[in-house]
C-alpha cells in the first residue's frame, strides 16, 4: 500500500488550486469526511428507503394471502362438511335441535326434507329442509 491515489471531481471545469497529485506515503495523515451509511457507488445514504417491493415484502405479503384464504373459505368449508356429514348420518329416533331452536325426534329422512316430531301428546309433526338442521342432540350426549 505505498501508492494511494486520491481523486476528486470539481464542479467546474478547472480544478482548485489546493487540489493536488502526488504520492501519499503511510506517514502522511489524510482527513476525510464521511456521511453515514453512504454507499461508495451511488452517492446516496443508507437512510432512504428502498423503491418498490423488496423480496421480504413479497414474503409478507403471500403470507397475508395464505393467512386469508384459511379464515376466509378453508373454515367456513370444513363447517360445511361436518354439517353435511352430520345431516347423512340422521336416522330415526334421533333427537336434533333446529337452527330456528325447535327441538323434535327424527320420524322420517327423506332426501333434503327432514319429518320432525315435536309434540308427543297431539302427534304434531313438521317437514324441515336438511340445511334448517342446527345440531344433533342424540350424539351430542353420548
Amino acid at each position: 500500500m505505498d501508492n494511494i491515489w486520491i481523486l476528486a471531481q470539481a464542479e467546474s471545469d478547472e480544478a482548485p488550486e489546493h487540489i493536488t497529485s502526488g504520492q501519499v506515503t503511510s506517514q502522511d495523515s489524510v482527513a476525510t469526511t464521511k456521511q453515514p451509511d453512504s454507499d461508495p457507488n451511488t452517492g446516496k445514504t443508507g437512510t432512504e428507503r428502498p423503491k418498490g417491493f423488496g423480496n421480504t415484502q413479497w414474503i409478507f405479503l403471500g403470507l397475508m394471502f395464505v393467512i386469508m384464504y384459511l379464515f376466509i373459505f378453508r373454515g367456513p368449508r370444513k363447517k360445511q362438511q361436518k354439517h353435511k356429514q352430520m345431516v347423512q348420518t340422521l336416522s330415526k329416533n334421533d333427537k336434533v335441535r333446529t337452527i330456528g331452536g325447535i327441538i323434535g325426534t327424527v320420524v322420517d329422512v327423506k332426501g333434503d326434507e327432514i319429518t320432525l316430531k315435536i309434540d308427543e301428546s297431539n302427534n304434531t309433526k313438521i317437514k324441515i329442509a336438511s340445511s334448517a338442521i342446527g345440531r344433533n342432540l342424540s350424539k351430542d350426549n353420548s
